[in-house]
């Protein structure tokens, strides 16, 4: 798949229906900045927004996907096919997000624990000295777990855990 290639036809595409990419941006609700980024190959859209816009170009899916017009038409089956895996995709990303935000929750709560702590002045004080720097970990580990999930890395490591565990072959 060339992306470069997908990005010139989207602007092609946008050009003929005479819009700005600032209008293309508010029309898909995204930035500008993400519209420019599409056109020059830099990023791609997300799946439920590149049948989005193969509806608003009125143009077939594998169209935009090879970067040049062709003859045939998808079908519904295929159409269907392709919104069940978006749906899907979208449904793994929220999956994730919830565990992210988690993960965060956790960390804040360890903060605040070692801040009050700190501001109390029970940190050189047994139990709470053990129990700010414990808070500290927390925080601090969640912090560092959300960077990796947040990554464009977590795909890779995503596999290594499925293959450590056996269920990627």
């Amino acid at each position: 798949m060339d992306i470069v290639k997908i990005g010139k036809f989207l602007q092609e595409l946008r050009k003929e229906k005479g819009l700005t990419q600032e209008q293309l941006a508010e029309k898909m609700n995204v930035a500008r900045r993400t519209v420019s980024r599409w056109e020059t190959g830099s990023n791609m859209p997300d799946l439920d927004i590149l049948i989005e816009l193969a509806d608003y170009y009125e143009v077939d899916l594998r169209e935009i996907l090879s970067g040049e017009r062709k003859s045939e038409h998808m079908n519904k089956e295929l159409k269907e096919t392709v919104l069940q895996v978006a749906d899907y995709s979208n449904e793994e990303k929220a999956r994730l997000m919830r565990r992210i935000h988690w993960l965060f929750i956790a960390g804040l709560i360890g903060f605040v624990a070692f801040m009050v702590i700190t501001a109390l002045g029970l940190d050189t004080t047994e139990p709470y000295e053990s129990i700010g720097s414990f808070g500290i970990g927390i925080a601090f580990g969640m912090l560092i777990i959300g960077v990796i999930f947040t990554s464009r890395y977590a795909p890779r490591i995503r596999e290594f855990k499925l293959r450590l565990l056996g269920k990627l072959k």
